[in-house]
């Protein structure tokens, strides 16, 4: 029989809507617990997760029979109906529309995951739009500033 094999790894990055900081101290571990439970749902197991206030990044390996945008709309639509359940304070939380994906190479894996890892040192010196431009550049991703936040 044959089979269909793939190892296709990828670093996603979203923020909340107007990089508002919903995602609290009180809520992080519980919801990147849960964010590993929903990509291994979707068959993308994670390597790694981390963020800060106002922001994720996820590296993981894609399934084999499920697109980029298919993964990314469930983990933002139940991850975004589990954390307005947390509380009053969470009523109106929202994930930004849009998204970046960035292809990561065997080689490069370890380097990403310090990079997510280290994501609250980061941005102790950068906010997330000088980071996101930055990514962008690196993977050269043309990009209208009109469109890319919300």
């Amino acid at each position: 029989m044959p089979q269909s094999l793939s190892s296709v790894l990828i670093h996603l990055v979203f923020s909340t809507k107007s990089r508002h900081p919903y995602i609290t101290n009180d809520i992080e571990t519980e919801l990147y617990a849960y964010l590993a439970t929903i990509f291994r749902a979707c068959d993308s197991p994670v390597l790694k997760i981390g963020g800060v206030a106002d922001h994720i990044h996820v590296l993981f390996a894609l399934s084999r029979t499920k697109t980029i945008a298919e993964v990314v709309e469930e983990i933002k639509k139940r991850t975004s109906k589990w954390i307005k359940t947390k509380g009053d304070e969470f009523a109106n939380f929202k994930w930004q529309a849009g998204y970046g994906v960035f292809s990561v190479s065997q080689g490069q894996k370890d380097v990403v995951i310090r990079y997510i890892a280290g994501q609250k040192e980061h941005h102790a010196k950068f906010d997330f739009e000088y980071e996101y431009r930055r990514l962008l550049e690196r993977h050269n991703v043309e990009y209208d500033e009109r469109y890319v936040w919300d």
